[in-house]
């Protein structure tokens, strides 16, 4: 691991990874909808430049964008039936369903450890008026675990890492909260790998708690006068949740989380499926994370790997870049809607994530069968 210091605590038997350096990012909300690349870099600009009409009405396009069912959407598609036809045609084309384009993915996976990422909202359990109640099916947890039997199985999720602990309840996986800000790797690991040594912990924005804490109840006093918001503390990482709120208060909304953030130059904004994000400004991100737990399971340098990492939201992009720029397995985009991303197939929703599980799990059986019987 790179710009990483490593202590080890005797007592508990954990190993804590802290970030050496903690350069400042861009925040990266959303563009526009109907943009290209420079209407773009425009929009991050006027982001960036807050305390004025500019910076408001930005924010408010973007999460209009962020919600694929919004009406004046609806009424484009519904307006130009074939124009639609045509866009989701060549979308499917560029990003095919990962179930229709299966036997192409266990061949490319062919002599090689496939280990499985997996995001929670959205991808494991559908999205839900009130994030508290997230629950994924009975039928879905056993297909994880089935999963985790072969291959190694880690969920990456924004969620506090005891939250989606709480939702999942598989043990012998390993878990990575607050977009991965902090990861717990089992000290017998995941079932389909030999049992590490100690159990890992890494929490690279472990800094930061006290101002992250700061920064929640400011948030929550501040935005309590806006009906239906809810702010959630994922511990290193806090949701600002407007799915419940009228799209008239959104940009007073983002007005006054800005307002709170304009103390806090070391925390980011960020924006996702209809929920303000704030991060600390450091280079870690999903995509580290997935690097980060290849090496705790031993594929560092690996080249028989091929990491599969699902999930819905932007903050899943940047697992997918990592996946790219490592020329390894791939990504899947769980989404109904056509929109710009890194994966290289997609899935409808959780229901179709939970045959492409069955159906690895199923075919894996048959491998091994096979290769019994020769």
């Amino acid at each position: 691991m790179t710009n990483q210091n490593v202590v080890v605590q005797e007592p508990m038997g954990m190993v804590v990874a802290a970030v050496a350096t903690s350069t400042p990012l861009f925040p990266y909300p959303p563009p526009r909808a109907s943009v290209g690349i420079g209407g773009r870099r425009r929009c991050l600009q006027e982001l960036d430049h807050g305390g004025n009409v500019g910076w408001s009405n930005a924010w408010f396009d973007s999460m209009k964008a962020s919600s694929p069912t919004h009406a004046k959407a609806a009424a484009i598609l519904a307006a130009s039936p074939s124009m639609a036809e045509d866009y989701l045609s060549n979308w499917m084309m560029r990003h095919p369903s990962a179930l229709s384009m299966f036997e192409e993915i266990t061949t490319a996976s062919k002599g090689k450890q496939i280990v499985m990422f997996l995001d929670y909202d959205g991808t494991l359990s559908p999205i839900v008026e009130d994030p508290d109640q997230a629950f994924m099916s009975d039928a879905m947890r056993d297909a994880v675990r089935d999963v985790s039997r072969y291959f190694p199985t880690a969920i990456v999720s924004g969620r506090c890492r005891d939250k989606v602990y709480d939702f999942v309840r598989l043990a012998e996986l390993c878990y990575a909260g607050s977009h991965g800000m902090d990861i717990k790797v089992p000290a017998k690991g995941p079932s389909s790998m030999k049992a590490n040594a100690k159990a890992v912990l890494c929490q690279p924005a472990n800094k930061y708690l006290p101002m992250i804490n700061k920064v929640y109840k400011a948030l929550v006093q501040t935005t309590k006068s806006t009906p239906g918001v809810k702010v959630e503390n994922n511990k290193f990482c806090l949701s600002v949740h407007f799915r419940c709120v009228d799209e008239k208060r959104w940009s007073s909304l983002a007005d006054q989380v800005k307002s709170v953030l304009e103390e806090y130059p070391k925390l980011k904004l960020t924006l996702g499926r209809k929920v303000l994000e704030i991060r600390p400004t450091i280079k870690w991100d999903k995509g580290k994370a997935l690097e980060f737990l290849l090496e705790c399971l031993g594929f560092a340098d690996c080249k028989d790997v091929f990491p599969i990492y699902i999930g819905d939201d932007r903050t899943d992009e940047d697992a997918f870049k990592m996946l790219r720029d490592r020329g390894q397995g791939f990504g899947i985009l769980v989404s109904k809607i056509p929109k710009e991303t890194g994966a290289s197939y997609s899935l409808q929703e959780p229901s179709e994530v939970m045959v492409f599980l069955k159906r690895l799990v199923e075919w894996k059986e048959w491998s091994l069968t096979s290769c019994s019987e020769v």
